[in-house]
């Protein structure tokens, strides 16, 4: 593009290009700096750059500013400047109309009604920590949002309600990417060029602005994914100075952004991962370093492990601690954790519940199993339709609570539970008895055989069979105490229990699968013939009447934290795990991404409605990717050259010492860290998956002279963002095949859905 239309178009940031075009000014000067500051191999122990009395400064020596011929003050003012641009652009185009639209946008639906949630103090289960809920919940508070809006489903008016706050809260969090981007790439790179040109291609990426504009939990998790890095970067170039107040800060900032990542999305395993492994590098290198005893390493190794390991640990823990502290209100996440777990929360029929603590015969109970929506044990009337193994009473799983999940326990010999009755005294039921369940309600058995069950076709059937307490052979099931031995008894809400079929030796199962209407779209429950322990095989008893039998209040069987610690953990790990595609539903692919495939539809559909296209800039998006490429082949080539003794003149050498040495590898470890995993993972994956790994590209991007001079010379950057803005901040009309479009010649890609 020429200078003329750049000014033309874009008269706003005619500064901006202005200041691009002119790196060139300076460029030369940091080449100058390149070159004559030692290569890390010199000294492995020095981030800075020492002058021969001694003295240090921020990015070099007094030396190296008559050098450059650059007066430091200068310098310095010239970087505020650039820094507060960076700062104004990238606030003022991720705030620009956040109150539009003033409708639920895609997983606001989800993140909204979870900070409702915490207002209301109302129990919850979601597959992340809960941080990035939790700040949700208190930026809508502090701003006035009363958590009485229903967050149903995408489309629904907020009308009245106060939603800004949450809105502006996770723009805010968004708008510190461009710049902490900056300051990483100036610290590795000491270029502004770099710097400055990395940050435009994430203000200007009309992806990032979008997704930093709604209630969503991206935006928070890449503030401590960069905090984090940038706070390791910072901590590096305190190297010279160990111990001292600026190192202690930055390696605390380090740990503290690294539980905030976690505490957010376990995908922020990936940056813990990452600053690890440059603090085993790093130690390393200490280790090598002669005029350090022992001693000092030693305590170097051992302010890492507190900073890095134990702080982020404590924070973590502590993040949960006042998650299950401020949600103590029974609310819908109840039935996805253990009847135990449910005895604490108020509003629950089991919180200060007084019950029968073991298991015994003649008791009423209701069985509950133990996988994540797995169910209580539940019968009613109806009758497996015809064609549908035996047509036998349904026996299925209920997410409820409901009178026919009742059930009585009796013994196989029912002359002696009679006997045992009539004494008055209690028989406790003991690992390895066999016993019968009876529905409460129809008085049918709990009955398998060797029919096939509705839906997963290698299991058995379960069905209610009999009446009256009689039945045959196959409604015998023998009690099993996951982890017990012969005689123990079974507690009720703390142990795990597995009921084993005598006749066909399969085990009662909840398979999670939803049955047809027939089956009042309740869960399917099975006799498994795989006897591998397994959540859903596990049962526990939740409720328990027996007048023969003292009461205990449940307070006595409360988990303490660190069993609610652990069983949320599992939960959460499980959830992820079960996050399959649906039928019909877009499931992207991680080779989509780089390219820029395909993107969301956060708004809208039709050419009447307010639409939103999570989708980034395209030509931001493809440099990143030819950067990559790039990158590889320049070290690669390089790395070979100096292998193989071929001489480069001082330029070359300077420019791989700017490429690979200052960070470029660290970015690239970064990128494949954040975007590999993927690969691997069976869970349903989304476009707005990349994005973490995409900052790294991008910061990758500024560290390439070839790119960036290219970049700078067009500030094309910009003019695209103009044409493609349109998704970020909102459109109405015709859709982008058609001519009158505002959008019209720019769907590039037959994939893209505006």
């Amino acid at each position: 593009m020429a200078k003329g239309e750049c000014t033309t178009q874009w008269s706003k940031t005619e500064d901006t290009c202005s200041t691009l075009r002119n790196r060139k000014a300076f460029l030369s000067s940091e080449k100058q700096q390149q070159d004559s500051q030692p290569k890390d191999g010199d000294n492995s122990q020095t981030a800075g750059h020492s002058s021969k009395d001694g003295t240090q400064s921020s990015n070099g020596t007094s030396a190296q500013w008559t050098d450059r011929g650059t007066d430091p003050p200068r310098k310095e003012t010239h970087s505020s400047v650039l820094l507060l641009l960076v700062t104004v652009l990238s606030f003022s185009t991720r705030l620009y109309k956040i109150m539009e639209p003033a409708h639920v946008c895609w997983d606001e639906t989800h993140f909204g009604k979870m900070g409702s949630y915490y207002i209301n103090r109302t129990f919850f289960f979601d597959v992340h920590p809960p941080l990035g809920k939790m700040l949700i919940g208190l930026a809508g508070y502090v701003t006035g949002y009363d958590g009485t809006f229903p967050f149903i489903k995408p489309g629904d008016k907020y009308e009245h309600h106060n939603y800004w706050g949450m809105r502006g809260f996770c723009a805010v969090l968004g708008s510190f990417l461009p710049v902490f981007a900056y300051l990483i790439v100036l610290e590795l790179s000491q270029s502004r060029t770099a710097a400055l040109i990395t940050a435009t291609l994430l203000i200007f990426d009309t992806g990032c602005i979008t997704i930093s504009q709604y209630i969503l939990l991206d935006p928070i998790l890449m503030f401590f994914i960069m905090g984090a890095v940038l706070s390791m970067v910072k901590f590096k170039q305190q190297t010279h100075r160990p111990f001292s107040a600026p190192w202690w800060l930055w390696l605390v900032l380090t740990g503290v952004n690294l539980a905030g990542a976690l505490g957010v999305k376990f995908v922020g395993l990936f940056v813990i991962l990452l600053v690890g492994l440059n603090t085993a590098w790093d130690l390393w290198g200490l280790l090598g370093n002669l005029h350090l005893s022992l001693v000092d390493i030693a305590k170097h190794f051992l302010a890492r492990v507190v900073g890095l390991i134990l702080l982020p640990l404590f924070l973590y823990v502590t993040i949960f601690a006042i998650h299950f502290v401020v949600l103590n209100k029974s609310g819908p996440g109840d039935g996805f954790f253990s009847s135990a777990f449910q005895s604490r929360l108020i509003g629950n029929n089991l919180h200060n519940a007084s019950m029968p603590e073991y298991l015994a015969y003649g008791s009423t109970i209701t069985v509950k199993n133990l996988r994540i929506a797995g169910g209580y044990l539940h019968s009613h009337w109806h009758l497996y339709p015809e064609g549908v193994g035996a047509k036998q009473q349904q026996v299925t799983a209920y997410l409820h609570k409901d009178y026919n999940n009742l059930w009585l326990v009796h013994r196989q010999d029912e002359n002696n539970s009679e006997k045992a009755s009539q004494s008055g005294a209690p028989d406790l039921v003991r690992h390895g008895d066999i016993i019968r369940l009876e529905h409460k309600e129809t008085t049918r058995n709990l009955h398998s055989h060797l029919h096939e069950a509705p839906l997963t076709k290698k299991h058995f059937q379960v069905t209610g069979y009999g009446i009256n307490a009689t039945g045959d052979a196959n409604d015998l099931w023998q009690v099993e105490v996951c982890g017990g031995r012969k005689g123990d008894l079974v507690k009720v809400l703390r142990s795990k229990v597995r009921f084993l079929h005598r006749a066909t030796g399969c085990v009662l199962y909840s398979s999670g699968k939803t049955l047809p209407k027939w089956g009042w779209e309740q869960v399917e429950v099975t006799c498994s013939p795989y006897l591998k322990e397994t959540p859903s095989s596990q049962w526990s008893i939740e409720d328990h009447i027996n007048p023969k039998l003292p009461n205990i209040s449940l307070s006595l069987l409360k988990p303490h934290f660190l069993e609610i610690l652990l069983e949320s953990h599992i939960v959460m790990i499980r959830g992820n795990s079960g996050l399959k595609p649906k039928d019909n539903e877009m499931n992207s692919k991680p080779w989509h991404w780089p390219i820029n495939y395909q993107g969301l539809r956060f708004s809208g559909v039709n050419e009447t409605e307010y639409r939103v296209y999570l989708l980034g800039n395209p030509v931001v998006w493809w440099i990143n990717l030819a950067s990559l490429g790039l990158y590889v082949i320049m070290v690669a080539v390089a790395s070979v050259a100096l292998q193989r003794g071929v001489p480069l003149d001082q330029r070359r050498r300077g420019r791989l010492h700017f490429c690979g040495l200052r960070g470029g590898g660290l970015l690239l470890l970064g990128w494949l860290l954040h975007y590999a995993p993927f690969y691997t993972m069976g869970r349903i994956l989304y476009y707005h998956h990349y994005f973490p790994a995409m900052l790294f590209s991008s910061m990758l991007t500024g560290k390439i002279p070839e790119i960036t001079e290219n970049i700078c010379d067009s500030c094309f950057i910009s003019f695209f963002f103009y044409l493609f803005h349109p998704l970020s901040y909102g459109m109405r009309g015709p859709l982008a095949h058609e001519p009158a479009s505002a959008m019209a010649g720019l769907r590039w890609m037959d994939s893209w859905e505006f």
